[in-house]
Protein backbone atom coordinates (compact mmCIF):
# COMPACT_ATOMS: atom_id res chain seq x y z
CA UNK A 1 0.00 0.00 0.00
CA UNK A 2 1.31 3.62 -1.20
CA UNK A 3 1.99 6.42 1.07
CA UNK A 4 -1.21 8.24 -0.38
CA UNK A 5 -3.64 4.65 -0.49
CA UNK A 6 -2.41 4.77 3.07
CA UNK A 7 -3.42 8.34 4.04
CA UNK A 8 -6.76 7.61 2.40
CA UNK A 9 -7.42 4.46 4.15
CA UNK A 10 -6.63 6.27 7.31
CA UNK A 11 -8.92 9.37 6.80
CA UNK A 12 -11.89 7.61 6.14
CA UNK A 13 -11.63 5.31 8.64
CA UNK A 14 -11.49 8.22 10.54
CA UNK A 15 -14.30 10.41 9.21
CA UNK A 16 -16.49 6.89 9.71
CA UNK A 17 -15.55 7.14 13.38
CA UNK A 18 -16.75 10.79 13.47
CA UNK A 19 -19.70 10.07 11.33
CA UNK A 20 -20.49 7.26 13.71
CA UNK A 21 -19.94 9.02 16.75
CA UNK A 22 -22.10 12.48 15.47
CA UNK A 23 -25.09 9.23 14.92
CA UNK A 24 -24.88 7.33 18.33
CA UNK A 25 -24.81 10.67 20.33
CA UNK A 26 -27.15 13.01 17.73
CA UNK A 27 -30.28 12.75 19.72
CA UNK A 28 -28.82 14.56 22.55
CA UNK A 29 -28.40 17.51 20.47
CA UNK A 30 -31.86 17.11 19.01
CA UNK A 31 -33.79 17.07 22.54
CA UNK A 32 -34.04 20.56 24.06
CA UNK A 33 -34.76 19.90 27.32
CA UNK A 34 -37.00 22.81 28.41
CA UNK A 35 -39.13 22.84 25.24
CA UNK A 36 -39.84 18.69 26.33
CA UNK A 37 -40.60 19.71 29.62
CA UNK A 38 -42.63 22.39 28.75
CA UNK A 39 -44.93 20.44 26.01
CA UNK A 40 -44.87 17.58 28.96
CA UNK A 41 -46.46 19.30 31.33
CA UNK A 42 -49.06 20.68 28.98
CA UNK A 43 -50.20 17.27 27.74
CA UNK A 44 -50.08 16.27 31.49
CA UNK A 45 -52.71 18.57 32.48
CA UNK A 46 -54.82 18.61 29.35
CA UNK A 47 -55.32 15.02 30.69
CA UNK A 48 -55.10 13.85 26.69
CA UNK A 49 -54.04 9.98 27.27
CA UNK A 50 -52.92 9.86 23.68
CA UNK A 51 -51.15 12.51 23.49
CA UNK A 52 -49.68 11.44 26.81
CA UNK A 53 -48.45 8.41 25.32
CA UNK A 54 -47.34 10.09 22.18
CA UNK A 55 -44.13 10.90 23.70
CA UNK A 56 -43.07 7.23 24.28
CA UNK A 57 -42.19 4.49 22.24
CA UNK A 58 -44.33 0.90 22.34
CA UNK A 59 -41.88 -0.52 24.33
CA UNK A 60 -42.06 1.76 26.98
CA UNK A 61 -40.75 0.70 30.68
CA UNK A 62 -41.88 2.64 33.62
CA UNK A 63 -40.62 2.02 36.96
CA UNK A 64 -42.54 4.64 39.56
CA UNK A 65 -42.94 4.11 43.28
CA UNK A 66 -46.60 4.86 42.34
CA UNK A 67 -47.14 1.37 40.33
CA UNK A 68 -46.19 -0.38 43.60
CA UNK A 69 -48.80 2.00 45.81
CA UNK A 70 -51.32 0.93 43.09
CA UNK A 71 -50.43 -2.67 43.53
CA UNK A 72 -50.04 -2.84 46.81
CA UNK A 73 -46.77 -3.55 46.29
CA UNK A 74 -46.72 -6.39 43.73
CA UNK A 75 -45.44 -4.28 41.01
CA UNK A 76 -42.88 -1.06 40.45
CA UNK A 77 -42.61 -1.32 36.87
CA UNK A 78 -44.71 -1.69 34.01
CA UNK A 79 -43.83 -2.59 30.07
CA UNK A 80 -45.28 -2.24 26.74
CA UNK A 81 -47.45 0.92 25.86
CA UNK A 82 -50.88 -1.13 26.43
CA UNK A 83 -50.14 -1.53 30.29
CA UNK A 84 -48.90 1.64 30.63
CA UNK A 85 -52.25 3.33 29.07
CA UNK A 86 -54.41 1.04 31.24
CA UNK A 87 -52.22 2.43 34.10
CA UNK A 88 -52.41 5.93 33.64
CA UNK A 89 -56.30 5.70 32.60
CA UNK A 90 -57.48 4.76 35.78
CA UNK A 91 -54.77 7.25 37.32
CA UNK A 92 -56.54 9.40 35.23
CA UNK A 93 -59.66 8.74 36.65
CA UNK A 94 -58.39 8.69 40.28
CA UNK A 95 -56.72 11.92 40.32
CA UNK A 96 -59.57 14.09 37.82
CA UNK A 97 -58.17 17.14 38.84
CA UNK A 98 -53.82 16.33 38.51
CA UNK A 99 -52.08 19.22 37.81
CA UNK A 100 -48.41 19.41 37.06
CA UNK A 101 -46.10 22.17 37.85
CA UNK A 102 -42.85 22.07 36.60
CA UNK A 103 -39.75 23.07 38.65
CA UNK A 104 -36.39 22.57 36.62
CA UNK A 105 -35.68 20.78 33.79
CA UNK A 106 -32.42 18.91 33.19
CA UNK A 107 -30.21 17.16 30.69
CA UNK A 108 -28.46 14.17 29.89
CA UNK A 109 -27.17 11.60 27.18
CA UNK A 110 -30.45 10.64 25.03
CA UNK A 111 -32.45 11.78 28.43
CA UNK A 112 -33.90 14.23 30.37
CA UNK A 113 -34.86 14.64 33.56
CA UNK A 114 -37.86 16.37 34.82
CA UNK A 115 -38.29 18.12 38.94
CA UNK A 116 -42.17 18.72 39.13
CA UNK A 117 -45.04 19.18 41.84
CA UNK A 118 -47.06 16.30 41.24
CA UNK A 119 -50.46 15.11 42.37
CA UNK A 120 -50.87 14.49 46.66
CA UNK A 121 -48.90 17.74 47.16
CA UNK A 122 -45.48 15.59 46.01
CA UNK A 123 -42.44 16.45 44.16
CA UNK A 124 -41.37 14.40 41.78
CA UNK A 125 -38.44 13.68 39.22
CA UNK A 126 -38.74 11.56 36.42
CA UNK A 127 -35.62 10.72 34.92
CA UNK A 128 -36.35 9.08 30.87
CA UNK A 129 -34.26 7.90 28.27
CA UNK A 130 -35.16 8.41 24.47
CA UNK A 131 -34.68 6.07 21.49
CA UNK A 132 -33.02 6.97 18.17
CA UNK A 133 -36.57 7.57 17.29
CA UNK A 134 -37.16 10.49 20.16
CA UNK A 135 -39.45 8.38 21.93
CA UNK A 136 -39.10 7.43 25.63
CA UNK A 137 -38.52 4.14 26.35
CA UNK A 138 -37.80 3.92 29.62
CA UNK A 139 -38.68 6.14 32.91
CA UNK A 140 -37.95 6.03 36.64
CA UNK A 141 -40.06 8.30 38.43
CA UNK A 142 -38.67 9.15 42.32
CA UNK A 143 -40.85 11.04 44.69
CA UNK A 144 -40.32 12.60 48.26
Amino acid sequence: MSILESCLFISAGFLFLVLSLQNSNSLQYMINHKDFAREWIHVWNSHDLEAILSHYSEDIEITTPMISMATGGKESSLQGKQAVRDYWRKALEKFPDLHFELIQSTAGVDSVALFYKSIMDKQAVEVMFFNEEGKINKMYAHYD
